[in-house]
């Protein structure tokens, strides 16, 4: 039996061991696999282990010795899974392993567009408090969240730890969630409809899936109906939000910023009209990233494979 992992980079750039997965079989492992080589470095491969490299019904018919597909993430669409299914493939992904490290990072985009702490400390030390004729000095307006509302769409795992968060903070929170499941509505936690949420909310936070119906849903029309004051942040998926309707909302100050974690083409490209939005923070889709969430996404990418080698569905898309 034979294992290939074709981008392991990301969730091991060297601080974590691939030593359990060794154990299993033989491995190769790259850190990163261009399309032209994705054939080539499968071969006659068993198991392949995938983070964002596409595994396309042309792939699995070059490789007919493929039974099974460990996706290094949660969302799984980098997979054909018809064509998996198709073939009888097993495909697992890795749910939960990062819900409190992206429910953490959500609160650092927020704390960082209320403060800005990071310019801040970099107007200290090109000598600007020293020169200061006061005791302080500030270059953006400072934001305290007790009292103010949070929307958050997407009440999953996620959600809910960011809503706790919310809360310790707090603030209210206003809850949209397409199951309309209220089990855990609370004096602190109000379920609404999107329109409410939308109108009402000082910030928005989006935890929710990537489908058809969700795709492009933050855009000209949903921004319109937001406070002026209003913050929106996503470390969700990119293409949750029209980007260049998001930019417009900003530089003309429809709301008033905004902090993303994740854009619709990763890494991001020159065009990206966010780059040049006013009031807009960027990261590089590194909420999931802390070595804790990685190591159990890993140690859970483990336990997959070895309940599929004993017979055992465990996280199995198909």
């Amino acid at each position: 039996m034979k294992i290939v992992v074709l981008d392991g980079y990301t969730l091991n750039p060297g601080d974590l061991s691939w030593q359990d997965l060794e154990k299993i079989a033989t491995c190769e492992i790259y850190d990163r696999t261009p399309p032209s080589e994705v054939i080539n470095r499968i071969g006659d491969a068993d198991i392949v282990i995938t983070n964002k490299t596409p595994l396309t019904d042309e792939i699995f018919d070059a490789c007919p010795s493929i039974r099974y597909i460990g996706v290094l993430a949660t969302g799984y669409n980098v997979v054909d899974v018809e064509a998996a299914k198709k073939r009888n493939i097993a495909v697992t992904n890795i749910p939960m392993y990062g819900t409190d490290s992206v429910a953490q990072f959500t609160f650092a985009l927020l704390l960082e567009v209320c403060h800005h702490v990071a310019a801040h400390d970099k107007a200290v030390k090109q000598g600007r408090w020293k020169e200061s004729g006061d005791f302080c000095f500030w270059d953006y307006p400072l934001i305290e969240l007790s009292g103010k509302k949070m929307g958050i769409i997407g009440f999953g795992r996620i959600g809910q730890a960011v809503a706790k968060i919310a809360n310790a903070f707090g603030m209210e929170v206003l809850a949209y969630n397409r199951s309309g499941n209220k089990s855990v509505e609370s004096e602190q936690i109000k379920f609404v409809g999107l329109d409410e949420l939308f109108t009402q909310s000082d910030v928005i936070s989006l935890h929710c899936p990537l489908f058809p119906e969700t795709e492009g849903m933050i855009n000209a029309d949903t921004l319109k109906k937001m406070k002026k004051s209003a913050i929106l942040l996503n470390t969700s998926r990119g293409a949750l939000i029209v980007e260049q309707d998001l930019a417009d909302a900003l530089n003309n100050d429809e709301i008033s910023g905004a902090a993303v974690d994740v854009v619709s083409v990763e890494p991001i490209s020159e065009e990206n009209p966010l780059l040049h939005a006013k009031n807009c923070i960027i990261t590089p889709h590194i909420a999931w990233a802390p070595i804790e969430a990685r190591s159990r996404l890993l140690n859970i990418a483990i336990d997959n494979l070895e309940a599929f080698l004993n017979g055992k569905h465990v996280n199995r898309i198909c």
